[in-house]
């Protein structure tokens, strides 16, 4: 049982304590009481903590606090540009007593904009590592004064492939730093790291790999595909919170948003086919209650941290099943209540036993509503989307006929 119930017991500076404060933050998750403290005597840390529990300010208030006395920077990795413009934002807020300039090198956006914030000499650099490496290569930054090096959602760095850039990145790095290691899940590929580059650090784990938030309710559907929708309607008019939804692929999650948005919900989506302006537009406007539904796919799973999420919805079921922790994480985050919806088609039954062998529960499986009935079989939409969806036998046959023109008319 943790004794710590407060912030001011964990040697944070009194000028952190009154931002916090300013924040309405007054008490510290479990992984912010295990590594607060350990991080400010500058010990090396691996936190282990399933996703929502507080991650991100657990490094922040260390970082912050220790280069107030330190010389040199910080360099921060993150796996996408979701989480690292959410880590510069914590940034932002903490370090604002200390006049601490922070640079976020991210793809997606203007390498002359960030060239100008690396002019400005910043202290803390919150980057993906692609496109740090491409600053690197073009020598437009050194890594040579970093003093601490935190690594974030490192799992996820690993599983999108980026191990061959965190060992340049690392090797650009002094050997002589203070080394913060965060991650979901702790597998072979984590630990090799860590034994590599890290001395000998503290492990500190609030929770086994794969456990999800108790205050999360779950439960399933099995349902045939083609009434995934008429079964996401009714969800969407049975709870009138704010609704994450998960598609598995660009392409699902591009005609579930159409779909939703001809129905009269407004709905953004996020994936990799949008660009970083219109990420950002999709996730202010989810985060201020412009849009009540969110789509998206697994490239947002640990990338979307929006308070009070009432209900995650897997249309898909992912392809990873430790993709289905970090997927309802988004719900009940900070010990607050959720609830998580999957459905599932009469086939996948293997794959929700995997996904129970790994959060170590069962889970519920509950039954069908009445749905809205299904016309010749084929998917619920609304009229306005088949109508324009489905040429009428006029344009198909003008199409066709412009069609064998163009191949007559060919040498």
């Amino acid at each position: 049982m943790q004794e710590t119930l407060d912030f001011q017991n964990l040697g944070i500076s009194s000028r952190i304590l009154t931002t916090l404060k300013k924040m309405k933050i007054s008490t510290p998750t479990p992984i912010q009481q295990k590594c607060i403290p350990v991080g400010l005597e500058g010990k090396d840390i691996m936190g282990i903590a399933q996703t929502g529990t507080g991650k991100t300010l657990a490094f922040v208030i260390p970082l912050v606090q220790q280069l107030d006395h330190l010389p040199g920077r910080s360099l921060v990795l993150l796996p996408t540009r979701e989480l690292a413009l959410q880590a510069a934002e914590t940034f932002h807020q903490i370090g604002t007593p200390f006049n601490l300039k922070i640079a976020v090198l991210i793809g997606g956006e203007s390498m002359h904009r960030q060239i100008q914030e690396l002019k400005r000499q910043p202290r803390i650099i919150v980057a993906t590592p692609g496109r740090l490496l491409d600053h690197l290569k073009q020598n437009l930054i050194h890594l040579k004064d970093i003093k601490i090096l935190v690594l974030d959602e490192a799992d996820r760095m690993l599983d999108m492939g980026f191990a061959p850039q965190l060992n340049q990145i690392m090797r650009s790095v002094p050997k002589e730093r203070q080394t913060l290691l965060f991650s979901a899940t702790m597998p072979d590929s984590i630990v090799k790291l860590a034994t590599t580059y890290m001395s000998l650090p503290v492990r500190l784990e609030v929770a086994p790999a794969g456990t999800t938030a108790a205050e999360i309710e779950q439960e399933i559907f099995i349902i045939q595909q083609e009434s995934k929708l008429s079964l996401l309607e009714k969800l969407l008019q049975q709870y009138r919170g704010t609704v994450l939804v998960f598609s598995r692929t660009k392409f699902g999650a591009k005609k579930i948003t159409s779909i939703l948005r001809a129905l009269g919900h407004n709905t953004a989506e996020i994936h990799a086919n949008r660009s970083q302006s219109q990420r950002r537009e999709a996730m202010n406007g989810f985060r201020s209650g412009k849009y009540r539904v969110m789509v998206a796919t697994d490239i947002a799973a640990r990338g979307i941290d929006v308070s009070n999420i009432e209900v995650v919805i897997n249309f898909d079921l992912p392809d990873k099943s430790e993709d289905y922790v970090h997927r309802i994480g988004r719900t009940g985050r900070a010990g607050k209540k959720g609830l998580a919806i999957s459905f599932a088609t009469p086939g996948q039954r293997r794959e929700i036993h995997i996904i129970e062998r790994l959060i170590k529960k069962n889970l519920t499986i509950s039954q069908l509503p009445e749905l809205p009935p299904l016309k010749d079989g084929t998917p619920f939409q609304p009229p306005s989307l088949r109508a324009a969806s489905a040429p009428s036998g006029r344009q198909f046959v003008k199409s066709r006929r412009s069609r064998l023109s163009r191949i007559r008319s060919r040498p």
